[in-house]
């Protein structure tokens, strides 16, 4: 009966013809045309079959090749891949991080430079929760495509928004790895022109969930309703409707930004990290005269020197109207301007300092359409009113 491991002989190895000779337990010896000898590991993984090179046989004799593939077939059996696990230990005497350090390097490179706080934990979350359990442990310039396509397609048409971004931080910290010559060849994480080809865009398989606004012809009589509201939380709102701005733009808003009447925010209150210049209508200056003095247009209470983000929202819910959200407004805002007025959508943009690409387009914007600008709000407070 043919013996089902350890087939050949030390003799036999080194007399074989030609061709591929099986030793069992995965191990071959092959034999080129040209007699040259070499020992194969051969096994499968997920239904792929996978060859890892043991070494020349008049280097690697073949006691040394047995415990060689006896090692890999330990490691099969404990559910790791032999192959990417050498990989991995060359990559690590090489100096190569796994993607788990290059993804904290990353996020510590970039910390300082992000404007939300909790950025980075929601870097390190997603990328903790679903990339690290697959690629945590891979070396950066050995992460392909399929590996990242194993990261995604469990969650991409069920969590597609954070599939998005867990794409997206993956892609930046593998181009952050090639700048600093850790890899090299094309990013496996990128869209265009590569992962596009293999998944469904995100918008075909994700419902966009749009906050909940207010449609327009309703909004008269919600601010003449609001204006019956007092306190401080009432007339910011009433201001960030007359403005089209964000809530973190008005709770935040100091009185040095004020200059006659017009506002100008900061870029540290952008969402596109740009300064932006509001037109204020009279209602809006009215408003502002009525605040107390102060550094803060909408001073808080005694533990915060400006108004809550929250405070706006407590007070719909007193109105009645926690169906909706304080950043629907802008909604209600565009469609008023979009379906009723013949204002050029260009504007409108501008108004809600929507970025815009084309960098050209974008100076044109800025430059020109200021005053156009005021007129769009003066027509939305006269709306309104």
């Amino acid at each position: 009966m043919a013996r089902p491991i350890n087939r050949l002989t030390a003799r036999g190895a080194a007399t074989a013809k030609p061709g591929k000779h099986a030793d069992g337990g995965g191990l071959w010896l092959q034999v080129t045309a040209t007699g040259a000898r070499a020992w194969v590991f051969r096994y499968a993984l997920a239904g792929q079959e996978r060859f890892m090179g043991l070494g020349p046989l008049h280097t690697v004799s073949l006691a040394r090749a047995r415990e060689d593939a006896l090692a890999a077939r330990l490691e099969l059996r404990n559910g790791l891949d032999p192959l990417e696990q050498r990989k991995a230990k060359l990559a690590a005497r090489a100096g190569i991080p796994t993607f788990k350090a290059a993804a904290a390097d990353f996020i510590a490179e970039n910390r300082s430079g992000w404007k939300n706080p909790k950025h980075a934990d929601q870097w390190e979350n997603t990328l903790a929760t679903y990339a690290e359990p697959i690629i945590g442990s891979k070396p950066v310039n050995a992460i392909t495509t399929e590996d990242v396509l194993e990261v995604l397609r469990p969650i991409w048409t069920t969590k597609t928004e954070t599939a998005s971004r867990v794409r997206q931080r993956i892609e930046s910290v593998l181009d952050a790895a090639r700048v600093k010559g850790l890899r090299e060849g094309e990013n496996p994480a990128r869209w265009r022109g590569h992962l596009a080809k293999l998944l469904p865009k995100p918008t075909a398989v994700r419902q966009v969930k749009h906050f909940a606004a207010l449609p327009y012809a309703e909004m008269p009589a919600f601010v003449a309703k609001l204006r019956g509201e007092s306190g401080t939380a009432a007339r910011a709102l009433e201001f960030l409707i007359l403005t089209a701005a964000r809530t973190n733009m008005v709770t935040k808003a100091q009185r040095r930004e004020v200059v006659g009447d017009k506002w100008l925010v900061p870029r540290d209150r952008m969402k596109a990290r740009r300064p932006h210049v509001v037109p204020l209508p009279d209602r809006a200056v009215e408003i502002l005269d009525a605040q107390p003095a102060g550094d803060w247009l909408f001073p808080g209470d005694r533990n915060k020197p400006h108004l809550s983000n929250a405070a706006m929202d407590a007070l719909l819910e007193r109105m009645g109207f926690g169906h909706v959200t304080v950043h629907g407004f802008r909604s209600s805002f565009k469609d008023w301007a979009s379906e009723t007025t013949t204002f050029p959508n260009e504007v409108s943009e501008a108004a809600l300092a929507h970025v815009i690409k084309d960098k050209a387009e974008a100076a044109y914007r800025r430059g020109a359409l200021l005053e156009k600008r005021r007129e769009l709000m003066d027509a939305w407070a006269a709306y309104l009113a």
